[in-house]
């Protein structure tokens, strides 16, 4: 299928509802492959940073679990604020491929230089290059795959997209935490730096001239014949249900960014630095290994369960993990507990770019939309670090588990109360409180 070709098919299932694609093998290998083995570039040095600068740097060198925390919410902040205009460009850009091996060449050269740097704006600054570049995947991503697939295949190939992911987690945390243990935390380096030369490869899979790129941005013939343009404040702002949808995405990141990089230092204390690296790594592929079936099964089951249905398990989950952290600092214990993670997070990677599509679709702002609540996701995500750093300096581990597990609860009730079932956007119907859905967007 030629470019043009495939344009005219997209076009014309746009104008009579979803659109049904016939992606190439070779192109659904490539999404494929571009999950698993982006999945440990794209998120930088995530919870290792934590490790690496409380175990290796130390309180020597000016580093505890407050100036760590300090870090990761200034370069969570600086990502944050270019989440929307990420989405948008996204929309307006017909090289999605080349974003993409950008973003990985930006992320990784960020990360590999830390071992040579300690200075505090030094280590700033590199974080903060890493959560600018890394806001271009998750938009960048949904676009191409959505591209490819066409609306109606969505919800299934999101969930194997995020199978994929998991499963590209696991198994780099898996040799990440094997390799540590011989040769210590510097591993995590060497391990990024293969795994962006394979995602570039990865990406170069999928054929440019399959991605089309008016449906990546979930256009509809009239909108693109009408010259209209994504505006991703205006989507925030003007769509009620996808307002509501993004503050309840800032308070399911508010309560669940920190547990894992808690329980990372928590790990450091009680296990000593050799080992910590090595259990923080048991930790994410335990969880991830739990996050493969039920993204799967998520991706399958989305369109006959409901969206609400499945988030509000991922939400109750949440808040009954922080509690059980609390019951032991035992390694095991807490691996075990870390588990659970797997179902709170693999329903939420799974739903989050389904249920915006859902609210945005014939829009032609879906990449901006995304941006958007991802804005407000990453302000929940970065006051995370921060909250939970004061209250373990201040007060202990339990009490930071605790608040987090209480943020979860109030998260649920919100969703329970106020949240509509977006599914029926899929049948045409508005999902956004009455107002027809192109409106609502515009």
């Amino acid at each position: 299928m030629d470019a043009s070709s495939a344009r005219a098919g997209s076009q014309g299932g746009r104008a009579g509802g979803p659109t049904t694609k016939s992606p190439t093998k070779k192109a659904l290998r490539g999404l494929d492959a571009l999950n698993f083995f982006l999945a440990d570039v794209r998120d930088g040095l995530g919870p290792y940073l934590a490790i690496y600068l409380i175990a290796v740097r130390g309180p020597d060198q000016g580093w505890n679990e407050a100036t760590t925390g300090l870090v990761m919410t200034i370069a969570g902040i600086l990502g944050l604020v270019a989440q929307t205009p990420a989405g948008a460009f996204i929309d307006s850009t017909n090289r999605k491929r080349a974003v993409v091996i950008g973003g990985a060449i930006a992320v990784t050269a960020s990360c590999l230089v830390l071992p040579f740097i300690s200075n505090f704006y030094a280590v700033t600054a590199t974080q903060s290059i890493a959560h600018v570049a890394g806001t271009i995947f998750p938009p960048a991503l949904a676009a191409i795959t959505l591209g490819v697939v066409g609306p109606k295949m969505f919800s299934k190939r999101i969930g194997r997209n995020e199978g994929f992911n998991h499963a590209g987690n696991a198994v780099s945390a898996a040799v990440a935490g094997g390799l540590a243990y011989f040769f210590g935390p510097i591993v995590v380096f060497w391990l990024m730096g293969i795994l962006a030369a394979l995602s570039i490869g990865a990406m170069l899979m999928v054929p440019a001239d399959e991605i089309d790129d008016d449906l990546a941005r979930g256009m509809t013939a009239e909108e693109e014949q009408a010259g209209e343009q994504p505006s991703g404040l205006g989507t925030l702002f003007k769509n009620r249900a996808l307002l509501l949808f993004a503050v309840l995405c800032a308070v399911f990141h508010l309560a669940n960014a920190a547990m894992l990089t808690s329980v990372g230092q928590l790990l450091t204390h009680v296990s000593g630095k050799d080992h910590a690296t090595s259990l923080i790594a048991v930790c994410i592929v335990a969880a991830q290994c739990v996050m493969v079936p039920v993204a799967m099964f998520v991706g399958a089951k989305a369109d006959a369960i409901g969206r609400k249905p499945i988030f509000l398990v991922a939400f109750g989950i949440l808040a009954v993990r922080g509690v059980l952290y609390t019951l032991s600092d035992n390694p095991f214990w807490l691996v075990a507990v870390q588990l659970l993670d797997g179902i709170g997070a693999g329903v939420y990677g799974a739903l989050f770019p389904i249920v915006v599509a859902d609210l945005t679709r014939g829009g032609g702002r879906f990449n901006a939309a995304q941006g958007a609540v991802a804005t407000a996701q990453g302000i929940g995500a970065s006051l995370s670090a921060t909250l939970a750093g004061v209250i373990i300096v201040s007060a202990g581990y339990s009490a930071a588990f605790l608040c987090l597990a209480a943020i979860a609860g109030i998260g649920f009730a919100l969703y329970l109360i106020f949240m509509p079932e977006t599914r029926d956007a899929i049948d045409g119907t508005s999902a956004s409180g009455g107002v027809p859905r192109t409106a609502a967007v515009a």
